[in-house]
């Protein structure tokens, strides 16, 4: 009878010709196979061994045999095993034992390559291939015949192993051969490999290796057995870097731990599977239909993974998110990038269409802490006024408050009368905030943090909590409200001729948009005449700026307004302001004229302020003569402005605006330096120390202005997205009229679309120049890549038709 050993769960089992499959005896003798192994594990004596088999009968296909007889077959196979890998060597009568360990050079041989060879070779990181050596390619390369059909040259160190036995392999049995293989695998089958070999302390070859396992060392056997330990991470590592490899059983302390961390990852890989099939699950469904925000909170482990695609997506994930966020979208057939991370978490639900992905990544103040929300809801059942007694009474005033149509913060309002020497006198009335917060309390070190209110077309995010800022600092039409009013009277030629700065009562009169204030203004009604004295203080204001050097800077402003942002196809309102409109230029010119008094105020008593000033370029305006007034000419003076800049001790001269000093007075709720310029202000006014130094306010500045800027960035991002989705709205026919502010290359321009607001570049045709109005369409707008592509539309005068110009931007 032929006999080989073979493994089966961690013992070998005696086959003959008549013996049933092996997978067979496996299952019907698993339990006794595993007392075996564990037996043999606890003790080192074999008749305990031997015992234990007594204990029960194996039956092998018709047959019965004792289990002692087949296990004493296998004891003898390992003591023949063991003497045929053990030498002896004699040296001075003494008997030296060389184990595999010192054999190991004895079974590294080099293998020619040669025409017909049967190889494995590594074809990338991933995929090992068979195939058939056909000839030299140059010095060192061979071309293969691999198992795909393909025909290709690999670099010898691409060859993993060479089929040993093999000569003249034909093409075309790659694929039987690699078939036969694979039906005889079995992982079962090293276990008890890696028990012997780590009992004797002895490394083999692939091909000793099958002989222990199959009982063969024949090429498809040794194939097998290379498969089978090239692949394992449990058992055996390779001991020996060049040529044919060698391996050796790991320690049973490594083996043991490399199972639980097999066993380990196999449970994350099955989480993993299940998370990819509820992440399938939930893009394919409808919008309406999609899981909550919070549903994919509710799991620990689904919830890490979100937070990883979250992180990648707001390009602030660390190196563990990277990787576990690129294997997700790998997972689901997507680009590795943050963008894919975006959509995926929009599909499923997580994100809104239209999430703000800037809000996230600047990690913006939204919400307030409990304690801060506590504490103005106390300060408005105090209703506590430090400065109540020294309040001026100017109820009598007919106040006008203008502002855009949405506004939730009203902060400043304005009055005007005529003197009997005919004089213009004129009153900013600001909001008092400071009545309520003082320096250093829990609500000011708060603001001091945000710095500033953040508006959006989608939302508002105020500097102090929503309810105190609208309810208990804000101005409200017809109610008393306290302010800081600053009274100008001017000269005829419209410079500062008396000011005063001092706490008061007023009651809004009017609450005014842009729009309905200038059309008041165009309707001249009588009864609006203080409205009309307003108007002409304003246009005497710019007058004497003017010839003080200043340098109008007048453009279009866009305004959008988003209701339901969350929803997949929000409603979107644009507004276009146009500076020059006498509303705005109004209320711009009292501000300015506002913050002119209160850096004089400052610098006569010494005041510390943030005093702004913006040093004058060397502009020569008659350079710009040629452009038409308005944008183009705005657009063109603007590039070589110089930078603001800031002084604490005293005003420095504002050239742009053409005033000696200024100070941010009129935005006290919603900017943090300009409730600085209150504390001060108002402390001196009652006749205490200004709360802070130059120097602290210099510090305190640095954060301040920080904040303002990561807060205009976010504005001004949050804006052109949703101007950008306003344009991919609009119907591909539609025209809209633009004007060439400069040539940025060639035929390239830099243009504005006034029905809009915006810029953008595109190619525009031969005879265009600076100033011109061109009429262009829509061809592409996509928001989330911040792309626009426009086409010029030329009138054609010959015919009727119109003919586009490709351009983009």
């Amino acid at each position: 009878m032929a006999v080989s050993v073979r493994a089966v769960n961690n013992c070998a089992v005696l086959r003959s010709v008549a013996a049933p499959p092996l997978s067979v005896i496996r299952h019907r003798n698993f339990t006794s196979l595993l007392q075996f192994r564990d037996s043999r594990r606890r003790s080192s004596k074999f008749s305990e061994i031997r015992y234990s088999f007594h204990q029960s009968r194996c039956v092998l296909g018709v047959r019965s045999y004792s289990l002692q007889s087949l296990f004493d077959s296998i004891m003898e196979e390992f003591e023949s095993m063991r003497k045929n890998r053990s030498r002896v060597s004699a040296t001075k009568n003494k008997l030296e034992i060389i184990t595999s360990e010192n054999l190991v050079e004895d079974k590294v041989e080099k293998r020619a390559l040669k025409k017909g060879l049967l190889l494995e070779f590594k074809k990338d990181s991933e995929r090992f291939l068979l195939a058939v050596t056909q000839k030299p390619d140059g010095r060192k390369n061979w071309m293969v015949f691999d198992q795909n059909g393909v025909t290709t040259s690999i670099k010898p160190q691409q060859i993993t192993y060479i089929v040993p036995g093999v000569e003249n392999f034909n093409n075309t049995d790659i694929s039987d051969f690699i078939q036969k293989a694979h039906n005889n695998l079995d992982t079962t089958l090293l276990e008890f490999a890696w028990v012997e070999l780590l009992e004797s302390k002895k490394s083999v070859t692939t091909e000793e290796l099958a002989e222990m396992i199959f009982g063969s060392s024949e090429p498809l056997e040794s194939y097998c057995a290379h498969l089978l330990v090239s692949r394992d991470e449990i058992y055996f590592t390779s001991v020996h870097s060049k040529g044919p490899a060698v391996y050796g059983p790991r320690t049973t302390v490594q083996v043991e731990e490399r199972q639980r961390r097999k066993l380990a990852q196999e449970a994350a890989d099955k989480e993993f599977e299940e998370f990819i099939k509820l992440l399938k699950s939930a893009r394919g469904l409808p919008l309406n239909s999609k899981p909550p925000k919070s549903s994919w909170k509710v799991d620990e482990s689904v919830w890490r993974k979100i937070e990883s695609l979250e992180a990648y997506a707001l390009d602030a994930c660390k190196n563990d998110e990277q990787k576990t966020a690129g294997t997700i979208l790998k997972a689901m057939g997507m680009v590795n990038k943050s963008s894919s991370a975006v959509g995926l978490l929009i599909d499923i639900g997580y994100f809104p269409v239209h999430v703000n992905l800037d809000l996230l990544k600047l990690n913006i103040r939204t919400d307030y802490e409990s304690d801060i929300l506590s504490a103005a809801e106390n300060l408005l059942l105090e209703s506590s006024d430090a400065d109540e007694v020294d309040r001026v009474n100017l109820t009598h005033l007919k106040v006008y408050a203008i502002d855009v149509d949405e506004a939730d913060e009203l902060d400043d309002a304005l009055s005007a009368s005529r003197l009997q020497d005919g004089r213009i006198k004129v009153w900013i009335h600001v909001a008092d905030p400071s009545s309520l917060v003082q320096p250093g309390s829990i609500l000011d070190r708060e603001a001091f943090k945000r710095g500033t209110s953040v508006f959006l077309p989608t939302a508002t995010y105020p500097m102090f909590p929503e309810k105190l800022a609208m309810e208990g600092m804000s101005m409200k039409q017809g109610k008393l409200c306290n302010a800081v009013t600053v009274s100008v009277v001017l000269h005829s030629d419209g410079s500062i001729a008396e000011y005063n700065i001092e706490n008061s009562f007023i009651r809004p009169t009017y609450m005014l948009t842009y729009e309905s204030a200038s059309e008041l203004l165009h309707l001249n009604l009588s009864e609006e005449a203080e409205l009309r004295l307003l108007s002409e203080a304003a246009a005497l204001r710019l007058q004497w700026r003017r010839e003080q050097g200043a340098i109008e800077t007048t453009s279009l402003e866009t305004r959008i307004k988003v209701a339901n942002p969350d929803d997949p196809d929000p409603t979107i309102k644009l507004y276009v302001e146009n500076q020059a409109e006498p509303a705005m230029r109004l209320v711009s010119e009292m501000m300015i004229l506002c913050g002119e008094s209160v850096a004089t105020f400052g610098s006569c008593n010494n005041i510390p302020l943030p005093y702004r000033g913006q040093p004058q370029s060397d502009i020569d305006l008659s350079a710009y003569a040629h452009l038409p007034e308005g944008p183009v000419r705005t657009s063109a003076i603007i590039k070589i402005m110089r930078a603001a800049e800031m002084d604490f001790r005293k005003p420095i001269r504002h050239g742009i605006m053409g005033l000696p000093g200024y100070v941010q007075f009129t935005s006290p709720i919603r900017r943090y330096m300009d409730l600085l310029a209150h504390y001060q202000v108002k402390a001196f006014i009652r006749g205490e120390s200004p709360p802070f130094s130059a120097g602290q306010l210099e510090q305190m500045s640095s954060n301040v202005n920080m904040q303002a800027k990561v807060a205009k960035k976010l504005f001004n991002s949050s804006l052109r997205y949703w101007i950008l989705e306003y344009l991919r709205r609009q119907p591909k026919e539609k025209r809209f009229r633009a004007l060439i502010l400069k040539f940025v290359k060639d035929r390239i321009a830099a243009l504005l679309l006034t029905e809009v607001g915006f810029q953008a570049t595109a190619w525009v045709s031969v005879g265009s120049q600076i100033g011109d109005e061109v009429v262009v369409r829509v061809a592409e707008a996509d928001p989330r890549d911040d792309s626009l592509s426009l086409k010029e539309i030329v009138q054609d005068f010959s015919s009727s038709n119109s003919q586009d110009i490709s351009s983009g931007a």
